[in-house]
């Protein structure tokens, strides 16, 4: 498996060397490329000097705040909808409505609610969040064992007993994939954010890189964005993996 891993790396690799060889032999003059080479340096400058972690913070705090915030709201509305069928129904309409919209398709109404800033990031990330994990608790939630439930009444417990006791438990794993599916997402739509319309982050960095003629720079927050994408659900995945095992990773992979 560790051979098959390594192999993965091959094509890749083979790729780097082949641009870097190409730009340097053409002698081309680019504003959008550069030879990995000068990536690499960029990269390095722009850790050292702290303006590319200053970046990976801000988009950071706009990825998680707004994770927890649309996380949260989610659980909730996806245990009120998976207990009660008839809420569901009666929700079904609206939510199924608003669902679809793209995140970014909201950012000119939060540009007027909430101005440039870290509130913007947050609405917009929540959003995405909430319906992400709202849909994946719903489901979790439906698919308790009944037995489960069956001996629930028959203890005679309270309905907040039964879900913090019977519910939640069951659910769990389901409910921490959506959780990491979500947290995926989130990181991307806070990038896509400060690409388009806010002026912070590693997104907006990025932007600017490439406005002042620096392709090296520009690819260099690229690579880097890739890489704490990697970390982020790399971290996830341990957690998942420490918590629940290795059946929660097959049932998210399904």
């Amino acid at each position: 498996m560790d051979t098959d891993r390594l192999k993965g790396f091959l094509l890749p690799i083979a790729a780097v060397l082949a641009m870097e060889a190409w730009l340097r032999w053409s002698n081309i003059q680019s504003e959008s490329l550069a030879p990995p080479s000068q990536v690499v340096v960029a990269l390095f400058e722009a850790l050292t000097d702290g303006s590319m972690l200053a970046a990976t913070g801000d988009t950071l705090i706009g990825a998680f705040t707004g994770l927890v915030i649309g996380t949260s709201i989610g659980l909730v509305l996806g245990l009120l909808l998976g207990l009660l069928p008839p809420v569901d129904r009666l929700m079904e309409v609206t939510i199924e409505s608003i669902r679809p919209i793209p995140s970014v398709a909201l950012l000119p109404i939060a540009l007027m609610v909430f101005g440039f800033g870290y509130m913007m990031e947050f609405t917009i990330v929540a959003k995405t969040c909430t319906f992400a994990t709202l849909i994946m608790t719903r489901s979790a939630v439906r698919g308790v064992e009944p037995r489960l439930l069956e001996v629930a009444r028959a203890l005679r417990l309270s309905p907040l007993a039964r879900i913090c006791k019977i519910v939640i438990p069951a659910a769990l794993p389901r409910i921490f994939i959506a959780f990491r599916l979500a947290a995926g997402a989130a990181l991307i739509v806070a990038v896509t954010v400060e690409i388009t319309m806010n002026p912070l982050g590693l997104g907006y960095a990025m932007m600017t890189a490439q406005q002042a003629l620096r392709p090296d720079l520009m690819l260099a927050y690229l690579v880097w964005i890739g890489i704490v994408g990697f970390l982020w659900n790399a971290t996830l995945l341990f957690a998942q993996r420490r918590f629940f095992g290795r059946a929660a990773i097959v049932e998210g992979e399904q």
